[in-house]
């Protein structure tokens, strides 16, 4: 199966369902079942900026399983979604005009019992 290394909190919002989309430079074509990877590195001012949310944030470990349904470029229109959506969440992207890339969404999320793995740059596989 698939799978998306992400920094945290950002992979913790995504598994409890605040957070719809995951940004990247790069696009894929691959639609389809997902999981979420928590990466070992930390966004501190995330983590701070987001603390109210109270989630658990665990490091190195696949911790949700979801579907990636789309890939949209981000542009201006789409920033005015996101800004609709979520603001706060989505500010990184909805001012920061310079960022060009693609937003992974990202559905039918779930939490899964956290399974213990390094992770991996770009979509990796992952099989028992």
């Amino acid at each position: 199966m698939k799978v998306l290394t992400i920094k945290q909190p950002y992979a913790s919002l995504i598994a409890v369902g605040v957070k719809k989309y995951e940004f990247r430079t790069w696009k894929t074509n691959y639609r389809g079942e997902i999981l979420i990877h928590a990466g070992k590195s930390v966004d501190k001012r995330a983590l701070e900026e987001f603390k109210f949310y109270n989630v658990d944030c665990p490091l190195g470990c696949i911790i949700a399983k979801g579907i990636i349904s789309d890939v949209i470029e981000v542009n201006d229109a789409f920033r005015k979604q996101l800004e609709k959506e979520n603001s706060l969440i989505y500010n990184h992207i909805i001012q920061d005009k310079s960022f060009k890339g693609y937003a992974f969404k990202i559905d039918n999320i779930h939490l899964i019992e956290p399974i213990y793995i390094n992770g991996k740059l770009g979509l990796w596989n992952y099989g028992k």
